[in-house]
């Protein structure tokens, strides 16, 4: 009797904060909880409005935290360790250049593959050479607005919706 009991508590519990959960783990894991996300919106367990802005914050602040990581601890651990990479001194150089003259379109292009994983590499790297922060929030926030809307509203729920309520298409 007693796991029920726990069980309940911790279902009612986690109904009560269900919006700072998922900030904490759009920080953690964004694309994956995206779509999960849009599942619960599809079946009224979400409201989509305060999940898309939560969304959009946790993925904003996970960029800014790794582009952070990549400003203050990626260029000395590259340039000690980078020979096991095959990254020498000239090819982060070149990287860095490549970097400041198109990081609109490259970060743009990150964003647009997230599916690949490059988006994670690509902000670290980003920050490795010194892209300036001003022009990351605003640039991810535009994008990552629009492409969390895509993760949790096209990949599922439009599906679903299509499936559930078109079952003919």
């Amino acid at each position: 009797m007693l796991f029920p009991s726990i069980l309940s508590y911790a279902l009612s519990l986690a109904a009560s904060v269900r919006y700072p959960l998922i900030f904490i783990g759009t920080i953690i894991e964004g694309p994956i909880l995206m779509v999960a996300c849009g599942f619960f919106i599809r079946f009224s367990t979400l409201t989509l409005m305060p999940t898309y802005f939560v969304l959009v914050a946790g993925d904003l602040l996970a960029d800014i935290a790794w582009y952070y990581a990549g400003y203050f601890y990626a260029e000395p651990v590259l340039l000690k360790h980078g020979k096991f990479f095959s990254i020498t001194p000239e090819v982060f150089d070149k990287a860095k250049e490549l970097l400041r003259r198109y990081h609109t379109s490259i970060l743009l292009i990150s964003k647009i593959t997230v599916g690949f994983g490059l988006a994670l590499a690509t902000i670290v790297v980003a920050g490795a050479t010194k892209v300036p922060f001003k022009k990351i929030p605003t640039d991810q926030l535009y994008w990552r607005a629009y492409f969390s809307g895509c993760a949790s509203g096209d990949r599922v729920f439009l599906r679903t919706a299509l499936y559930f309520d078109c079952p003919w298409l």
